[in-house]
């Protein structure tokens, strides 16, 4: 058993590593040709009604995969084979309607989510949406085949997977530089629709690769099924549903916030470039600090073991605050070394740079919220009480929207705007921080109708000592390294971080534990 776990371990984890390194690089190829431009601000408005269904319905862990999982795990095989053939028919059939209603409506769905891009910015995008429409039925079959997979203990393959769209960009903008020099034709032909073809090749490989493997594992035969219907296509629906729609509402967010950014040039491309960079380590930091804290919670709220449930609570978030207010200072501190060793090559301009500097800072700032927000609605979960998170998703929805449009001035058509500030795409950015907050401290409130209260006046007190701790780091390492020049030799950007990275943890590590607020044992990490 302990082998068995370990293996599979090592198959999500090599896999996962693989997958997250060939995203990294496909971002900097995307960097050094599009930068912060029109052709790839169309590309993430296009991208956001397939992208969503893709992470719904196709993406690992997502509501379709979990479901298949549960459902085809303790099924023989050959009714595993059935009702996998089944759901995978109706649920294709399904999304190729929607595909198809897509492509036909590109141009009405870009108006509406990008109202205020250009002229030639909404019929790229309207160009791109029709290319990338076909990836929603294959995204649905490889939702499908990777719970079939998971089902079976085949972890390696689902884990690798979205490796295949990162190497195809990878591949069609080496192609396009090599080319670009040879014909100029080229060039204008396929610049604009570039990303969108790569996507829609590497889900095409992506899919072929899967009815392969699971051809392999016998869940797939081509033959036809006399069998009208299982129970557990029901089951599988009845969990898909209501879990899709949960995780929806997340979505939401994004359309609000890229309506509003459709007013700034460059604005898709900044956001993009920016969320990519956090993204990275916050996931990190969730797995590691909420999932293990999962298990525990549930086996002692069924011993009802209340007093010990609360310490247990109180020392996770305050090992998340720990942990992302350590992350913020360092996207403060560093912002500028960062993205230039990232991002600054070919198309990403010092222009494209200030743009995402300033974003990522905002991004940062909203990190704490956002993290400790994931947490608590974990602890919901894990004591079966659902109804109050998904509230606070919906209250969120139209906090966002009142937010994003009161940080952008206030807008009103033929009218100008009603306040006298405008922040821009930061302000967006910015919104979403100040939602999080708001039901951060909404859902830790209200935890008390469930279980015993959490200690809020020696929270604020921690929050406030690891946030003092957090500024004086920042500032000390700051004025140490702030001899950057964007001009310095890529080997001089790389040397820096690293010395300022061990300067600023070093500090933070040291702050913390004079002002009592971090209980990490040194002996721990060895």
């Amino acid at each position: 058993m302990y082998s068995f776990l370990k293996n599979n371990i090592f198959s999500i984890s090599l896999g996962t590593t693989l997958s997250k390194f060939a995203g990294f690089l496909r971002q900097i190829f995307i960097a050094a040709l599009f930068g912060v431009g029109f052709a790839y601000d169309a590309y993430n408005y296009a991208y956001i009604i397939p992208g969503f269904l893709i992470i719904i319905i196709g993406g690992i862990n997502g509501p379709l995969h979990n479901a298949v999982v549960a459902i085809l795990t303790p099924l023989e095989e050959n009714i595993a084979r059935q009702v996998l053939q089944n759901i995978s028919l109706k649920i294709i059939l399904m999304l190729l309607i929607i595909s198809l209603l897509i492509y036909l409506n590109s141009e009405l769905i870009i108006n509406i989510i990008g109202p205020n891009l250009d002229k030639e910015t909404q019929l790229i995008a309207a160009r791109q949406l029709k290319i990338l429409s076909p990836c929603i039925p294959l995204s649905g079959f490889n939702g499908l085949s990777y719970g079939a997979l998971n089902s079976k203990n085949k972890f390696f393959t689902s884990s690798i997977s979205p490796i295949i769209v990162s190497i195809v960009t990878i591949i069609f903008i080496s192609f396009y530089w090599f080319f670009n020099v040879k014909n100029q034709i080229f060039n204008n032909l396929f610049y604009s629709e570039l990303l969108s073809l790569a996507t829609l090749a590497g889900t095409f490989i992506q899919t072929i690769i899967q009815i392969y493997e699971t051809h392999k594992i016998g869940l797939i035969k081509f033959s036809f099924n006399n069998r009208k219907s299982f129970s557990e296509e029901t089951r599988i629906l009845n969990l898909i549903i209501p879990a899709s729609f949960s995780s929806g509402l997340g979505q939401i967010n994004v359309f609000i916030d890229m309506f509003f950014a459709s007013s700034f040039k460059g604005a898709a491309s900044g956001l993009a470039y920016g969320n990519f960079l956090i993204q990275a380590p916050l996931g990190i930091l969730s797995n590691a600090l909420i999932l293990p804290l999962l298990p525990k919670v549930s086996k002692l709220i069924n011993k009802k073991n209340n007093q010990k449930l609360n310490k247990i609570l109180m020392n996770s978030i305050e090992y998340c605050l720990l942990a992302t207010f350590l992350l913020t200072g360092f996207f403060i501190c560093f912002n500028d070394l960062l993205v230039d060793l990232v991002f600054r090559r070919g198309a990403f301009n010092i222009q494209s740079a200030i743009i995402v500097k300033n974003i990522l800072i905002a991004y940062a700032i909203g990190l704490p919220a956002y993290l400790y927000r994931d947490l608590l609605i974990r602890i919901y979960y894990s004591i079966e009480e659902s109804s109050l998170p998904f509230k606070s998703s919906i209250y969120g929805i139209g906090l966002n929207f009142l937010f994003d449009w009161m940080l952008i001035g206030a807008p009103i058509a033929n009218s100008g705007n009603l306040l006298p500030y405008n922040f821009g795409v930061v302000g967006l950015v910015l919104s979403s921080g100040i939602v999080n907050l708001i039901i951060c401290i909404i859902l830790s409130i209200k935890l008390k109708n469930f279980i015993k209260p959490l200690s809020h006046m020696i929270l604020l007190r921690k929050t406030f000592l690891i946030f003092i701790a957090s500024i004086f780091s920042i500032t000390i390492s700051h004025n140490i390294i702030n001899f950057y020049d964007p001009s310095l030799n890529e080997f001089v950007k790389i040397f820096m971080l690293s010395i300022g990275s061990i300067i600023y943890l070093s500090l933070y590590f040291f702050l913390t534990k004079l002002l009592k607020v971090n209980k990490l044992n040194l002996k721990f990490l060895r």
